[in-house]
């Protein structure tokens, strides 16, 4: 075990691990002050060593890694990869792969939803993860031994939890369905930040065009301002305020100061100069080019009920098939369901149609009935439930 803190030390590392067929890989950042990560350690494991680096060691470069992440003969293994990946679209706008995510994998085998590295490690390895370093200020030099003891235990029990799952993933035959999970992750989508998209997190709470309108145009300018600073989206404005902005819809410094979140005096700045006239660029949008409003699905007659047997459904096959139910599908996915056929959502498609939305539609349009039996949910099929019973 060690800490790589040159160039020349990382460029032999990264030459020896290229040699394997996969790499274990796991990182300490910080973010909560900033809008993009700041990677400060990167831990790299094969069968033969572990390692830590340095990130922010004086003349570091740390291209030798990046070269890593993009071999395609050496497997990246990640649990919980996501923010792990967006450091490094970040870093050289190249995702690495191939990909094995084992939080993914575990969803698959039947380790339940989103289970943790140390419950894995406790499963599978049979040892304690010593969690005491993981709040640490990764930024701070020197680094501790125990901070780096720590991040390097990250990548070593990796090592059989990536050999364990992928037995058991061959084994049941789901190698498509997590490859299937593998290309979301390595899609460039999944990490760009576009402004004009930052309405999209809060779409629920418009209920009118006029108030989309500003939304929209008010959540792109926080976003555009976020990143151009380098500060979270709640240092320029909190959601609560960004909300209230788009009903309110202020056109005047007065009205904007009035406001009763509105931070006080921030009405006079240059911001609430580009906020007012973010405001006014919304209210002369035509509502023809606006996206449909969409309505609460759950509202329709009939579709909250149906939802509510969906979620039963779900449970019982999450439970007979061993794959956890948020990677089937999602609240959202089941009120689509329940309010169109043709709904366009992964439930629908590919394997998990196949597993799930199949019996979906079969449940939704009575084709499919859900009964006790001995304690646990079973379905019915409705030909079952029409056939003469024999001992009648």
């Amino acid at each position: 075990m060690s800490l790589i803190t040159t160039t020349d030390e990382l460029a032999q590392a990264c030459q020896r691990l290229a040699r394997s067929p996969f790499v274990t890989v796991d990182t300490e950042f910080l973010r909560e002050t900033t809008f993009w990560p700041i990677l400060c350690v990167v831990q790299l494991a094969s069968d033969d060593e572990a390692m830590a680096i340095d990130a922010l060691a004086p003349g570091l470069d740390l291209e030798p890694l990046l070269q890593l992440m993009a071999d395609e003969d050496v497997v990246k293994v990640f649990h919980a990869a996501r923010q792990d990946l967006e450091i490094f679209w970040k870093l050289s706008g190249v995702l690495p792969t191939p990909l094995f995510d084992t939080q993914v994998a575990a969803m698959v085998c039947g380790y339940g939803e989103q289970v943790s590295y140390s419950e894995l490690a406790h499963s599978i390895c049979h040892v304690a993860i010593d969690k005491s370093s993981r709040f640490t200020d990764w930024a701070r030099r020197p680094l501790a031994e125990a901070q780096i003891d720590y991040a390097i235990g990250d990548v070593t029990h990796l090592r059989d939890i990536y050999r364990e799952l992928s037995k058991r993933v061959a084994a049941t035959g789901r190698q498509s369905w997590l490859d299937d999970e593998m290309k979301t992750l390595n899609s460039p989508s999944t990490y760009e930040q576009h402004p004009e998209r930052a309405w999209e997190r809060y779409r629920t709470k418009a209920r009118k065009p006029r108030d989309l309108a500003v939304l929209m145009e008010l959540a792109a300018w926080r976003e555009s301002e976020a990143q151009a600073r380098d500060v979270p989206r709640a240092r320029v404005l909190k959601d609560d305020v960004l909300i209230e902005l788009a009903l309110a819809a202020p056109r005047s410094v007065e009205a904007l100061g009035n406001l009763r979140a509105f931070p006080r005096g921030m009405e006079r700045s240059r911001a609430g100069g580009e906020i007012l006239a973010a405001v006014e660029r919304g209210l002369a949008r035509d509502p023809k080019t606006l996206p449909k409003i969409e309505r609460d699905r759950r509202n329709g007659a009939n579709v909250g009920a149906t939802v509510e047997l969906l979620k039963v459904l779900l449970r019982q096959v999450s439970e007979e098939s061993g794959v956890a139910g948020k990677l089937i599908a999602t609240v959202d996915d089941l009120e689509s369901i329940a309010s169109s056929d043709r709904a366009e959502v992964p439930a629908l498609s590919g394997w998990r149609r196949k597993l799930f939305g199949d019996r979906a539609l079969e449940l939704k349009h009575g084709r499919l009935a859900l009964t006790v039996e001995n304690g646990r949910v079973v379905t019915l099929e409705w030909k079952d439930a029409e056939a003469p019973n024999p001992a009648v």
